[in-house]
């Protein structure tokens, strides 16, 4: 049980890390810095897509034949749909500006939380599948190659928690104000991941779908905003020098824990 626990406050503890940068940088983070944040995001959100959802999605079906393809692909893009419905149906505002969704007159700092929110959802969705697949013996997933996409994704969410946080701090909002929104911007991970484990029993035989669905969620968040957000503009180029090592380092993590 205290695997469980660690694998599920893992990514909410980066995220509150990311958060206290609040308490010893400027108001602002510089551009050239965020676009490096914004990339390394994604790169590790895109390499735990592949390497620890996509990839023991596709092993699970191995016996089924030529038809092995279709879970992984059925999730996948019910992942990718799931999103795109809570993107249209939720008003949300975007770190680096640019507001998306029904009009609202809801406040910019509700907005931008609103928009972690969203986030948020798939990565705590994928960590509390691979923590489910990893308690069931006949799944693919080792307990270790679980804690490593739970590990990868906290790491991703220092970045991020210090993106929101920081933004809220320059739009007037006070220290203490912008990190417990930044934190608790994260809280819906280890709910959502604890939400996943309590239904485990029902959802096992769903496990291929379930895993690539997480993993459709999450490449729906980096290629809808993140990788935007770090290409636009000058210096678009460290941005994908830190996909590029943010990439590389959810690789090792996976590899080597796994």
């Amino acid at each position: 049980m205290g695997g469980i626990a660690l694998g599920l406050l893992i990514p909410f503890a980066g995220t509150v890390l990311g958060s206290s940068f609040v308490f010893f940088m400027r108001k602002e983070i510089p551009s050239i810095l965020q676009k490096a944040l914004l990339g390394f995001a994604s790169g590790v959100m895109v390499a735990a897509s592949v390497w620890s959802l996509l990839i023991p999605s596709m092993q699970m079906c191995q016996g089924m034949g030529k038809s092995m393809i279709i879970p992984p692909t059925v999730g996948l893009l019910l992942g990718f749909a799931f999103l795109l419905l809570i993107d249209f149906a939720t008003p949300h505002l975007h770190p680096m500006g640019g507001v998306e969704g029904p009009k609202s007159h809801l406040s910019k700092t509700t907005m931008l939380s609103l928009a972690v929110l969203i986030h948020n959802i798939p990565e705590g969705m994928s960590v509390g599948v691979a923590l489910a697949g990893a308690l069931d013996g006949d799944v693919l997933i080792s307990p270790a190659a679980a804690l490593a996409l739970s590990l990868g994704i906290a790491i991703q969410n220092i970045p991020e928690g210090a993106i929101i946080s920081m933004p809220l701090r320059a739009a007037g909002n006070s220290r203490t104000k912008s990190f417990l929104v930044g934190s608790l911007s994260g809280a819906v991970e280890p709910v959502g991941g604890l939400l996943v484990l309590l239904l485990a029993s029902v959802i096992t035989p769903m496990m291929p779908y379930l895993l690539a669905f997480a993993a459709g969620a999450m490449l729906y968040v980096v290629i809808e905003e993140l990788v935007p957000e770090a290409s636009q503009g000058e210096h678009s180029n460290v941005g994908t020098i830190g996909f590029a090592l943010g990439f590389a380092l959810m690789m090792v993590l996976d590899v080597v824990m796994g």
